[in-house]
This record gives structure tokens, sequence and C-alpha cells, in this order.
């Protein structure tokens, strides 16, 4: 049996990534940047992804997408247009929380990490990953205080995820911090971690996947302060 053909989508950060896979290879790539996250670009892209390898919509097995933590208009994005495409074609679908891709982008050498992202007022979301046990969480996504995270982290563990540049200044030197083009999740990886899932039939549901927000978006905020 011939590996599967994968897509996978990438746009809980500033960038993104779209991208096509067979089995735990990756064959294709588009970059999304800041200004073209939207459903007018990434559909065109995988479009012409697919014409490029000589691929149907429909001969795709699978879709892999992040769902955050992570941006609000990328995440409606790039979730709105998996579940749209799974449904029509009527294939599985496996959501991945970014910040286990980016754990499991961390370095062998580290036995926990840490991965935070900025949640504004010099407070980070975070999340523990030991990276010994299989990469699995060992604690709940939190928000934190900058200085209560820097108080209660394990003194053994590293530090990854687009907040580091943030906060870097405040982090201690005796800290190991995952090299910068590490700390925001790839194609690569959320490519391995949706095929393995795939293969062990563990699928999203189409309907009750949802995004995991960094923040509410404008609208969402303006109307809970006209509430309050």
């Amino acid at each position: 049996m011939s590996e599967p053909a994968l897509l996978i989508l990438e746009t809980s950060g500033r960038s993104g990534e779209v991208a096509l896979g067979r089995g735990v290879d990756l064959i294709a790539r588009r970059a999304l940047s800041q200004s073209r996250r939207h459903a007018r670009d990434l559909v065109p892209f995988v479009q012409q992804m697919l014409q490029e390898q000589g691929w149907r919509p429909g001969d795709l097995n699978g879709v892999i997408v992040s769902i955050g933590p992570g941006s609000y208009t990328g995440l409606r994005v790039g979730i709105m247009s998996a579940k749209v495409l799974a449904y029509a074609i009527e294939c599985p679908i496996v959501g991945i929380q970014t910040f286990e891709v980016i754990a499991n982008q961390a370095p062998e050498s580290m036995q926990l990490v840490d991965v935070i992202s900025d949640a504004q007022q010099e407070k980070v979301y975070v999340q523990t990953f030991e990276l010994s046990a299989g990469r699995k969480a060992v604690s709940e996504l939190r928000i934190l205080t900058v200085q209560e995270w820097l108080s209660q982290r394990d003194s053994d563990a590293g530090v990854s995820g687009p907040g580091v540049g943030v906060y870097l200044e405040q982090i201690p030197d005796s800290v190991e911090i995952v090299e910068e083009e590490l700390r925001k999740p790839g194609a690569e990886t959320l490519l391995k971690l949706g095929a393995e899932r795939l293969k062990r039939e563990e699928h999203s549901d189409v309907w009750a996947l949802e995004p995991i927000y960094l923040r509410p978006s404008a609208d969402a905020e303006q109307w809970d302060r006209k509430k309050s």
C-alpha cells in the first residue's frame, strides 16, 4: 500500500505554511506571510500544490491542521479551511496543538521544556512538556505573569515558543533556550505528529474541532466591554 497523501495547514502564528506530505515525508510547501493568511490566498496555494503533484482534492487521505494556541485570524482561516475540505472529500482530519508541535522540536538533550507565548500585559501562556516520556504535556495550558512563571518553573526545564523573543531579557542566563528557528511550529513536525495519529486512526471530530486562541478577537473583546 502506498503512503497516504496528506495536506498540512499551519496558520497559528504571524507567518504560516501550507504543505503536502506523502506519509511522513514533506514533498511540497508554501509560506504564508502575515498579510497572506487569508482564505483567498490559502486555497489557491493548496490548489497549486495539488496540481504540481498531479493530485486531485479527492486523492488526499487526510488533513492535518494546527489548532493553537495562536492568533485569532490565522487559526480561524486554517481550521475552517481544513474542516470544509475534510468534510467535502470525506477524509479524516487531525488537529494538533501548536505547543505540542513546538515541544517536539526541542533538542533531545532537554528532559523538560516550557513552551511560552505572549499573553500581553507581562503575562505568558505556558505549558510544560516532558521530552523523555514521549514528549507529552505534564501540565495544563495556563496563563501566568512572567514573574509567576519564572518563580514556579522547574529549574531543569528549557524554554521554547514564540514568547521567548518577547521576554528574553527576563529569562535567566542559566536557562537553556531552544534555537530561534525551532521556536515556531514547523510543517515537518506537524506532518510527523499528524501522520502518526492518522495511522493509529486517532481522528478529530470535524464538527467538534475548535481552535485554541491566545486571546479573543477584537470584536469579542469589544462585545465583552459593552456587556460590562
